[in-house]
């Protein structure tokens, strides 16, 4: 159920051989995201369970799902904009049913993450799970 900007990704990361390639994708992904606003960078829009600061501002538009997102962290700034990729413009109702462990899989991003990473990116998912169902 992966959005087409995702699919993007999954594609270039099949191209990618070698994991730092894919490292350096991410981190690039990242710096390629327009910085979200500082006034936006308040502690409700913080995301608990990181080991760097992260802040997700969701939205919803016509009953689809977005979200801005910013870091202190490159590498956490680029899974970020992979989690966008994944969850932009997906209908509300359907956030609830992305597999985000499984299509992050696909990236090989489980695999590689540090247990710190990976507890973050289950916060970030879960914070906009918990935005999803509450819309």
């Amino acid at each position: 159920m992966a959005t087409e900007a995702f699919e993007e990704i999954a594609e270039t990361f099949d191209f990618l051989d070698d994991w730092e390639d894919r490292y350096r994708h991410v981190i690039d992904m990242g710096r390629a995201m327009p910085a979200m606003d500082d006034a936006l960078k308040v502690p409700a829009t913080k995301v608990d369970g990181c080991a760097s600061q992260v802040w997700i501002q969701p939205r919803i538009e016509d009953g689809r799902f977005y979200f801005d997102g910013d870091s202190d962290a490159m590498i956490v700034k680029g899974l970020i904009a992979v989690l966008q990729a994944l969850y932009t413009g997906v209908p509300v109702a359907d956030v609830a049913a992305v597999d985000a462990q499984a299509e992050l899989g696909r990236l090989g991003l489980n695999d590689h993450l540090s247990a710190q990473r990976s507890n973050g990116v289950r916060a970030m998912i879960e914070r906009i799970q918990t935005v999803a169902a509450s819309a």
